[in-house]
């Protein structure tokens, strides 16, 4: 943990910044959940909440499915055209606070920057 900067995270993943003092690096937040990693602008991050939200009102788990919280029956498309992922409902929605609680500390950091710089 000494060579990142936690933005947030929950029990199913993390959002950071890599410490690194290139600007790539910098300038983009790097999220974490289930053996896979994205590194994403702040453009990317809102896309890919976009994503998650389309997904959740799609509805696509079987109604009468004995294992639909448990189920990965749902695409999730990611900021990467060739990329998406397979998830739960329980997924979906640990994933869904993973974004929208790193957006929303960004947004918090930003809001809180400019007042300080003013």
């Amino acid at each position: 943990m000494r060579d990142i900067d936690a933005i947030y995270y929950n029990d199913f993943g993390i959002a950071f910044h890599w410490k690194k003092e290139t600007k790539n690096y910098r300038s983009k937040i790097q999220v974490v959940f289930r053996d896979t990693g994205f590194l994403l602008t702040h453009k990317e991050l809102i896309r890919f909440a976009e994503h998650v939200q389309n997904t959740m009102n799609s509805n696509a788990v079987c109604s009468c499915c004995a294992k639909k919280k448990s189920c990965r029956a749902m695409l999730l498309e990611t900021p990467v055209p060739q990329v998406s992922l397979a998830v739960s409902p329980n997924e979906l929605k640990a994933i869904n606070d993973l974004i929208e609680g790193t957006i929303f500390q960004l947004n918090i950091d930003n809001f809180l920057s400019d007042i300080c710089n003013n």
